[in-house]
């Protein structure tokens, strides 16, 4: 049995997230046809995250373990023929049998774009949240160092998260302006249900005013989600790296 570990880059405003669904377009399914269509067989494919509708990956990487022996060169020419546009595969390589791309991921980095300017760029309706008010982005990223060190992430996830242990490592996070885009990347050990789309709004109601300055740590603790910003919207996340 041989295992490989394969990269992909992809625009998820086309998929409904990565993993399959029944009577919906994912990322894994399409991934899967592809195999199944190049090799024969319908062979199982493990991802490292499950990225919701409307998410992108700037890299994610998934591993398949299957009987068939590989060339990676032709193998990654071969899906990129068939699989649709908005995938992409960036290196494919053997890896030991017992590798697995989520349980050997030692941590990811999520990026979350916003376009911050007057009127909206029609080229990023799907690809970044449109933001119109001014962006304090040396006030934002400060407070977002409160964010640092692990912790109970309660108040970060989603109410429909059946997750018990809600603690999670913050490794680093920054925000940063880069012309009319503001980026907010964050890495950790791993990520709970929306926790990223929550911290960035968080962040977002302190740039408003809707939430106080300094508030990050008491709102960590009280461990209420009510306590925090809104969801954002999926369309400006990007799963931007992997680190094993």
């Amino acid at each position: 049995m041989n295992n490989y570990l394969l990269t992909l880059m992809f625009d998820g405003s086309r998929f409904h997230g990565w993993q399959v669904q029944p009577n919906a377009v994912t990322v894994q399914q399409s991934l899967q046809d592809a195999v199944q269509r190049i090799l024969g067989v319908r062979e199982n494919v493990t991802g490292c995250s499950r990225t919701d509708a409307g998410v992108h990956a700037n890299m994610f990487c998934c591993n398949i373990r299957t009987e068939k022996e590989i060339d990676c060169t032709a193998f990654k020419k071969s899906l990129n023929a068939v699989l649709p546009d908005s995938v992409a595969v960036t290196d494919i390589c053997s890896v030991p049998y017992e590798f697995h791309a989520r349980y050997d991921c030692k941590s990811k980095q999520y990026k979350y774009l916003i376009f911050n300017r007057d009127f909206e760029n029609p080229f990023y309706v799907d690809r970044a949240l449109f933001y119109p008010y001014k962006i304090d982005v040396d006030t934002l990223n400060s407070e977002a160092q409160a964010f640092l060190g692990t912790h109970d992430f309660s108040a970060f996830c989603s109410a429909d998260s059946s997750v018990d242990d809600k603690t999670r490592t913050i490794k680093s996070i920054s925000v940063k302006r880069n012309g009319d885009f503001v980026e907010i990347s964050v890495e950790a050990d791993g990520f709970l249900y929306n926790m990223v789309r929550i911290i960035v709004g968080t962040l977002l109601d302190i740039n408003s005013g809707k939430i106080e300055k300094g508030a990050i740590a008491s709102i960590i603790a009280s461990k209420d989600r009510q306590q925090a910003g809104a969801t954002v919207k999926p369309c400006g996340l990007y799963l931007d790296k992997v680190n094993y």
